[in-house]
């Protein structure tokens, strides 16, 4: 078959072919290695091979050709398969391709409508920076209104001021009637005039007052204060009012309320006062009631504060009075607004009151709400938070502590915080200049003072000194306030009464013994008890003069701590203690009942073996000692009193009926801080005036017959007859009525109408005892010429009293500045002019 042609033999199985080619092959091989065979054979084995290999090679092709077959096959399978995919992502892609199309046209929309916001926005922003410009430029004018309304308002004060100056002393004078030459009517004509120009005084002042609010110059100063206190308060206020006008008059705390809260007693008092002074005003026939209680509803209040606080209180003041229409109910917290605004209405007033109380209110955080109905009566009710929520200065006061007593620690252990001459001592540097003194102020408490608290005046010129004093006395409850100057320091001891002074003896403009000395003699400081701190020698004289105590400089840390202890606890005692040490019972109880009082308690003995023991037992203040003793003569117990160390402050007051040389007087006086004969004309009077100085008695607590003993005495010292005063004042009206005033007390009296005629004057006249300067003058204003009066040394320390009618809160200290003494507010006091020129006439 191979022989006679492969090509038409039927196909062989891929497999089986391949085996019988190669047993022919064998074969073939076989039979070519036997040589036997003819060339005829090799032919034919020739052609054999050939044919073998062709069909081999065909085999070959037809194996490939079967893989390529199943290859095929399995291509067109995986073909079909992916095919079929292909179809199926073909269509997913198509409906993507749709969505994506729908998404595209979407987000087209979506541009367009994005382009036209932002299109929107821009025009709104442009907008906004136009609104914002123009807000900024109405912020600008609203400043420059403020600031406008401010001068505006103190330049109408000055106007208003000046010729009520006038009216209000010459009104006095002739009420007063001293040349007693006035009808009973035209008496009650002049005090008319002058309660209405009170009336219009406060007006004034109501109104500087509620720009001050408006303006945020009002300062808040919280502390705690007893509700109790607060109800005594109103009870002394309003009780003769309510009998007056025969009204009841009903206050009531709740159960539930706290003793105390914390707040703006002087501000809570103001609102409730105008609440209450209204209810009165339009009640005619009822009852006033002032009632306290805890809010538990707060459901109906707007402010967040009252929201938040711990708990809320409500002071509600109800009247069984006229009433207010509900058309009129808010209106009447607007200002010079009023319920009735008509000319024909009954009830007078400004209008001022409520406004000015509900813009406290909301400074205190609480709110105010009215209920009334006409003709049965109002109910005023305010809420306040039980603490006050606002920023307060004390937490600047604990800075201040802390960074006081870490100076006076490191002070104390030696390191160079100031010169000193050993560590642990605190002592005093070269006083500046006191124009340079008076360009550095130091931080103290006069901006944050308010009605009850203990104030402690430092008159001190050492900064430093007197940072540390600030910082213990505020650690010891004290606010402080400091005065690097002589004549500043009295006159703030005079205007703020303080509970006591430490004072330095070397000062710019007036020395130390200068102020303690015009601090005795004036009934309203002689009282305060003054600490000399200073490196001048103890002597008698501090102790002579009335001063409480008296620390030499250097002094340690603990003997400054110890006399801010002494102070503290003197302050603190309501009754003084004084030993009187007389033999003769008589005296014993003539004396007794002359000097004890309310504020005096006297403890008497009639040996010093007695005093000895009373002295051991107990504290005194003050002794009165009589010379003549039964057990023992009076020098030698004083001097052994004096010569131990516990008892060198405690005053004495040597009262006896022994005659004196000179000699044994001057050495009564080593140690006794008074000597006085008994019988001296005015002994009496120089006994109780000389206890109440060491006793630091207030004059209003003396027990009737003392104020009369004293009278005479207190006259006496008080004269100012034939003092010189020169009067600078642009204006005649109020020349005219100063000087009317003053020449009828027998004072000298100069006038100029402008600075530099006032200058002129004191040239020709360098004996005037006092300058009263207005500080408003046109061309040279007081300051300016208060400059130029202390730029000359003769008047470095002349009294210069700067009265203004501005009345803002820095015109005092700019007046000091310029040179002024003291300080005088428009319109002038009759009273309180005569008391200043007492104070510096000396």
């Amino acid at each position: 078959q191979i022989s006679s042609g492969l090509g038409e033999a039927p196909p062989l199985n891929i497999i089986v072919l391949p085996v019988l080619f190669e047993g022919v092959v064998k074969a073939v091989i076989e039979l070519a290695s036997f040589n036997p065979f003819s060339a005829i054979h090799q032919i034919f084995l020739d052609q054999l091979t050939e044919s073998i290999g062709v069909v081999l090679n065909m085999i070959g092709a037809n194996m490939r050709t079967e893989q390529l077959l199943q290859q095929s096959q399995t291509l067109t399978q995986e073909l079909q398969t992916q095919s079929k995919e292909l179809t199926v992502q073909q269509e997913e892609l198509k409906r993507s391709n749709a969505a994506l199309e729908k998404q595209a046209l979407e987000l087209e929309e979506k541009a367009k409508q994005l382009e036209e916001k932002n299109a929107s926005i821009e025009v709104k922003n442009r907008e906004v920076e136009l609104a914002r410009a123009s807000l900024e430029e109405k912020a600008e004018q609203l400043s420059l209104i403020s600031k406008y309304k401010s001068e505006f308002l103190a330049n109408m004060s000055h106007e208003l001021r000046t010729p009520l100056n006038s009216l209000l002393i010459l009104a006095k004078l002739l009420a007063d009637n001293k040349d007693a030459n006035l009808s009973e009517k035209q008496v009650e004509y002049a005090k008319t005039i002058y309660a209405s120009g009170g009336d219009l005084l406060t007006l004034i002042n109501e109104i500087l007052d509620l720009s001050k609010v408006e303006a945020g110059k009002m300062q808040i100063e919280p502390r705690d204060i007893a509700l109790g206190d607060l109800r005594d308060y109103f009870e002394r206020t309003f009780r003769p009012v309510a009998e007056q006008k025969g009204l009841e008059f009903e206050i009531e705390l709740r159960e539930g309320l706290p003793s105390h809260i914390r707040t703006d007693p002087q501000r809570l008092q103001q609102v409730l006062k105008n609440l209450l002074s209204n209810a009165f005003k339009f009640t005619e026939h009822g009852t006033v009631r002032l009632l306290m209680e805890a809010a538990s509803d707060r459901s109906h209040l707007e402010s967040d504060v009252l929201h938040r606080a711990h708990a809320v209180l409500g002071f509600s003041v109800t009247d069984t009075g006229i009433g207010i229409p509900r058309n009129k109910q808010k209106i009447i917290f607007e200002a010079f607004q009023q319920a009735d605004g008509t000319t024909s209405r009954k009830y007078g007033g400004t209008g001022l009151g409520l406004s000015i109380s509900r813009e406290i209110t909301r400074l205190l955080g609480g709110e105010i709400e009215v209920k009334s109905e006409p003709g049965e009566g109002s109910t005023f009710t305010l809420y306040l938070p039980d603490t006050y929520f606002g920023s307060e200065p004390e937490v600047e006061d604990h800075a201040a502590r802390a960074r006081t007593r870490a100076a006076a620690e490191q002070l104390a252990q030696g390191e160079e915080a100031w010169p000193k001459p050993a560590a642990g001592f605190l002592t005093e540097v070269a006083p500046p200049p006191a124009e340079e003194v008076a360009q550095r102020p130091i931080e103290d408490d006069r901006e944050h003072l308010r009605e009850g608290d203990r104030v402690l005046l430092i008159i001190e010129d050492d900064l430093k000194f007197a940072r540390i004093l600030v910082g213990m006395a505020r650690e010891k409850g004290f606010k402080a306030v400091v005065a690097t100057r002589g004549d500043t320091g009295l006159a703030l001891a005079n205007e703020l009464q303080p509970a006591a002074i430490t004072l330095d003896i070397q000062l710019p403009v007036v020395d130390g013994w200068s102020i303690l000395d015009r601090l005795k003699r004036n009934p309203r400081t002689r009282h305060i008890p003054v600490h000399v701190i200073s490196i001048v020698e103890k002597t008698r004289k501090g102790a002579a003069m009335g001063a409480f105590a008296y620390l030499e400089k250097p002094v340690s840390k603990e003997a400054l701590e110890g006399a801010f202890t002494h102070i503290s606890s003197f302050v603190n005692k309501k009754v003084k203690k004084l030993l009187l040490i007389e033999d003769d019972p008589a005296q014993q109880q003539g004396i007794s009942d002359l000097l004890r009082g309310e504020d005096v308690e006297v403890t008497s003995v009639a040996t010093s073996q007695k005093a000895f023991e009373k002295l051991e037992a107990e504290t005194f203040d003050t002794v009165v000692l009589d010379l003549m003793l039964a057990d023992e003569d009076g020098e030698r117990f004083l001097e052994d009193f004096k010569n131990q160390p516990r008892f060198q402050d405690v005053p004495v007051v040597v009262y006896t009926g022994k005659e004196l040389s000179k000699k044994e007087e001057a050495r009564l006086k080593r140690y006794a801080e008074s000597v006085i004969l008994k019988s001296g004309t005015s002994s009496p009077e120089k006994l109780l005036s000389d206890t109440a100085l060491f006793l630091h008695r207030i004059d209003e607590k003396l027990p009737a017959k003392a104020k009369e003993v004293l009278r005479g005495q207190r006259e006496q010292g008080e004269n100012v007859s034939g003092k010189k005063v020169l009067i600078v004042d642009d204006d005649v009206r109020n020349i005219f009525a100063l000087t009317s005033v003053l020449e009828s007390y027998g004072l000298d009296v100069l006038y100029a109408e402008n600075g530099r005629d006032g200058i002129a004057v004191l040239d020709r006249h360098p004996d005037v005892d006092v300058v009263l300067m207005d500080v408003m003058m046109p061309e040279m204003d007081g300051y300016e010429t208060m400059r130029a009066i202390r730029r000359d040394p003769a008047h470095k320390a002349l009294p210069i009293i700067a009265i203004t009618a501005k009345a803002l809160k820095d015109d005092r200290e700019k007046c000091i500045q310029a040179g002024a003494s003291d300080y005088l507010p428009k319109p002038v006091e009759a009273d309180k002019l005569l008391e200043l020129i007492r104070l510096w006439a000396r």
